[in-house]
């Protein structure tokens, strides 16, 4: 069986939880996440996000505990995986599969920082060496033998 994909707004509450996860705590409250995904031209009331949470966890996406008259909510998929699945869907649905193409639109006019540049650039060492090896290198990694600023 497939794993479920969050719709746009079922993402917008994971990514409440999976914050509130990597800040340490057992999860968020309707109430927490309804006042985290609140914009002020989108204001969504506490029982459509219940709702939303209770379709979540019938998907399978999130699960919840009580804790004293609250329900608090958890991930109960991975934020890495999610993201992986649901950008390799975009690039075969949108582009084909085609990499180069996408990126030339993601990119566009955008100035990336010398960090981000970085990070591509260390993204792309790891995706050769896996074609090489047919395993990824350790992620942080890079090779020294590349020569600086070019092929």
């Amino acid at each position: 069986m497939n794993d479920p994909q969050p719709t746009e707004r079922e993402l917008d509450a994971l990514k409440v939880l999976w914050q509130a996860q990597q800040a340490g705590s057992d999860g968020a409250t309707v109430r927490q996440i309804a006042q985290a995904i609140d914009s002020a031209d989108d204001r969504r009331a506490y029982t459509t996000v219940l709702s939303l949470l209770q379709v979540m966890e019938h998907k399978g996406l999130v699960d919840h505990v009580r804790q004293g008259k609250a329900y608090v909510y958890r991930p109960l998929i991975e934020r890495a995986k999610t993201f992986r699945q649901l950008a390799g869907g975009f690039l075969d649905r949108v582009f084909d599969g085609a990499v180069g193409e996408y990126l030339v639109h993601a990119l566009g006019d955008r100035r990336l920082s010398a960090a981000e540049l970085d990070e591509l650039e260390a993204m792309i060492t790891r995706a050769r060496d896996k074609q090489k090896t047919g395993k990824a290198a350790p992620r942080g990694s890079k090779r020294s033998d590349r020569p600086k600023g070019g092929a």
